[in-house]
């Protein structure tokens, strides 16, 4: 039952030309859903508007949690993937959590509430699902040993092939990568010199072998391999034991994150394509304003008021009657499911409907010896078994004779009425219109044709009955002007006057409505100058702010250059980071120059640090000592002390202390007094401005290295780190970012 409903929204989908448009929207889901939100739409309207408001990075791709909760359920091993598809959703909803947005959506974060086994279990995952195997010395262990064998098979194979003996053998000095195997090119007769595997030949009929020494380090990493892989398998089923006592959680995280995800889908896609979420009304009334159906790509706005229980759209052919009759439809089917398009929201009204339907396609069938007729009135009779739907159909009169088709249709659509169906109808057939106009609850809206341009305008006006212009638009499309005049001649005079009365009609409309045009661009000009004045006020304001943020980064700048120039820690480099950082100040007006002469022992300020001339070199050149630095300056950037009154806006002070140095030595220490001497190592790193330093922890048994890691980890200013490269210690030392 429920994929034959889903069929007919396809197809409603297809009929009216929604499918780019639902693709588009269905890939901002995480997971799959059905279009349809279950519950109260109301509820989901305001969470979707709160959402609206926020501004959020979308969720992650999560699979569906059905055969999770199975195998949880049976008291199955989930393997990594799995989890970490749980634990997605969980790190998601903390992030929202951790926002502290009031509000709705502060209501409904506030009921997560994470249990302590679940972080037991998260704490084991990276951001990018793959398992923190520094938690497990063991794990961590096998990693090292594995790395070492890598490491001596790269070196093994550079070995060989700088070898004087292999030399004569080696077509090539790269290493190959054939079957699985790191192997080398050689020509025969390599045999007396190397031994090895033969993994393949080359179309020159040389051989790629891999030497003994690489395959006994592979098996070696496979037996590895294995060993971990078999500790994985352990903290699989550890994790699944404790998940499995957490699957109410798990199926509340689940159900949440699916609604979630029907919410934020619908407000990221609105914001992609600055478009509007609306939401059906509780009535049958449809009131559209600038409204564009999206599968066009320049349309015009669509203005319409359909609040009576039929519309009847007449008028030039080709003139958008049909597009009209789908954006009508599409509003309606958009709005029941809260899918965002492009309308005026504010001055829009769509009501509700159990069932949308169309008929629009030809339903005349070869295979089922069907006509056109009466493929529509099998289409018509399912109508009437519907209740509260809105109906569109599209030429009412194809497939029979004209005036029966209008007498039959007029009684169908009285009879519709009668059970409160809303039917949106285009036809050509103005006996039909004629016979429909004199009802109150039956609208008439036209497409227009601009006699000037001889085309239609893809606009419409209400409470009228169009002509079709079916010669003018025969003679656009290259029907011959003879043809053309002979078939108004047979066309008669009477119908000739009819359709000049209705013409007369839509003329007179058409200047109400340039009338009102006129006014409106007095209103648009209006308001242009008033957006004017606006937009010059907010770029004023925008300049003032990025004149600001321009200071800001020069200051950054300088304050960056200045802590290189204190970790330099030798004169000549602190003066070329002073210089540099010097540069990168906001420029200052020149002072006058003065005459001012300097001799040892003058107290001077240089920048913003004071010092004590300790030796001139001439007039230009002098040497002063500040803060138990000596530096070099040319005596135009030095100033009396009692000279400088006004305190710079930027000041820059450089303070560098020698009890901190790079690295810190762990050797021979218990873990507790290691961590201790660690802690204020990375104080001292920290005060004096270091940002990456070097730890010293040795291999060992590996009991001081899993602290070390452990406390780093722990660490509330340590942003990171890694193992220090061979010439530095390699597994030994740990390379620390502050």
């Amino acid at each position: 039952m429920k994929k034959n409903k889903q069929s007919k929204i396809d197809i409603l989908i297809q009929q009216l030309d929604l499918s780019e448009h639902i693709e588009q929207f269905q890939s901002f889901f995480s997971r799959a859903h059905s279009l349809y939100i279950e519950g109260d739409q109301e509820l989901h309207f305001r969470y979707i508007k709160a959402l609206d408001a926020l501004e959020f990075k979308a969720p992650p791709k999560v699979i569906e949690f059905t055969v999770i909760k199975q195998h949880l359920k049976k008291h199955g091993v989930l393997n990594f993937e799995q989890i970490f598809e749980i634990v997605k959703v969980v790190r998601y909803f903390r992030y929202f959590k951790n926002r502290n947005i009031d509000g709705l959506i502060g209501e409904w974060m506030s009921k997560f509430d994470i249990p302590l086994k679940f972080t037991e279990v998260e704490k084991y995952f990276t951001n990018d699902g793959k398992f923190e195997e520094n938690l497990d010395e063991t794990l961590f262990g096998l990693s090292a040993r594995i790395k070492e064998h890598r490491n001596e098979m790269s070196g093994s194979l550079k070995r060989m092939m700088g070898s004087s003996k292999l030399a004569g053998y080696l077509v090539d000095t790269q290493v190959h990568f054939v079957n699985n195997e790191d192997c080398l090119l050689v020509r025969g007769g390599f045999n007396h010199v190397l031994k090895g595997a033969v993994v393949g030949r080359s179309t020159g009929g040389f051989f790629f072998v891999s030497p003994d020494s690489i395959l006994k380090a592979k098996e070696k990493i496979r037996f590895i391999e294995q060993e971990r892989e078999a500790i994985f398998y352990q903290y699989a089923q550890e994790f699944s034991t404790k998940l499995a006592e957490l699957q109410g959680f798990i199926a509340f995280i689940d159900k949440e994150f699916t609604k979630f995800d029907n919410y934020q889908a619908r407000v990221l896609f609105a914001k992609s394509k600055n478009m509007q979420l609306i939401k059906s009304k509780k009535d049958s009334k449809i009131v559209l304003s600038g409204f564009m159906h999206p599968a066009l790509h320049n349309p015009k706005p669509i203005d319409v008021n359909f609040s009576k229980n039929i519309l009847m759209i007449t008028g030039v052919n080709a003139g958008g009657k049909t597009m009209l009759l789908k954006s009508i439809l599409a509003s309606a089917f958009m709005a029941k499911y809260i899918i965002p398009m492009k309308i005026d929201e504010h001055k829009s009204h769509i009501g509700s409907f159990k069932t949308v339907l169309s008929i629009i396609d030809d339903p005349q069938s070869v295979k089922n010896d069907i006509s056109t007729f009466a493929g529509r009135m099998q289409e018509f009779s399912r109508i009437f078994q519907e209740t509260s739907a809105l109906v569109g159909v599209d030429e009412i009169e194809l497939g029979t004779d004209s005036d029966e088709a209008a007498a039959l249709f007029k009684v169908i659509l009285d009879d519709l009425i009668k059970r409160r169906q809303k039917v949106v109808v285009t036809t050509h057939h103005k006996r039909l219109a004629a016979l429909m106009a004199d009802r109150d609850d039956v609208e008439l809206m036209a497409a227009i044709y601009d006699e000037e341009q001889r085309k239609p305008t893809y606009e419409f006006m209400q409470g009228i009955i169009g002509k079709s212009y079916a010669f003018e638009t025969a003679a656009r499309y290259g029907i011959h002007a003879n043809l053309v005049k002979e078939a108004k001649i047979v066309y008669g005079d009477n119908s000739e006057k009819l359709s000049l009365l209705i013409e007369r009609g839509s003329q007179l409309e058409r200047e109400l409505k340039h009338k009102h045009k006129l006014v409106d661009d007095k209103l648009d000009a209006l308001r242009k100058k008033e957006l004017q004045l606006k937009e010059k006020r907010e770029e004023q304001l925008r300049e003032i702010e990025e004149q600001k943020a321009a200071l800001k980064r020069s200051y950054d700048v300088a304050i960056s250059e200045a802590k290189a120039a204190a970790k330099a820690n030798d004169s000549k480099s602190i003066h070329r980071a002073m210089s540099k950082a010097n540069k990168k100040l906001p420029a200052k007006e020149e002072e006058p120059k003065r005459d001012v002469a300097f001799k040892v022992g003058d107290v001077v300020k240089y920048h913003s640090s004071r010092g004590t001339i300790i030796s001139m070199r001439g007039e230009k050149d002098a040497t002063i000592e500040m803060d138990g630095m000596k530096v070099r300056v040319k005596t135009k950037h030095l100033r009396h002390t009692q000279a400088i009154n006004v305190k710079p806006k930027t000041e820059v002070k450089l303070s560098v202390e020698k009890r901190a140095g790079l690295k810190c030595d762990l050797h021979g220490m218990r873990a507790d007094e290691a961590c201790d001497e660690l802690d204020k190592f990375l104080n001292d790193a920290l005060v004096n401005g270091w940002d990456e330093v070097i730890v010293y922890h040795g291999i060992g048994t590996g009991k001081l290295s899993y602290a070390v890691k452990n406390f780093l980890i722990a660490h509330p200013r340590v942003q990171g780190f890694v193992d220090a490269p061979p010439h530095l210690g390699g597994y030994g030392a740990k390379i620390v970012s502050l």
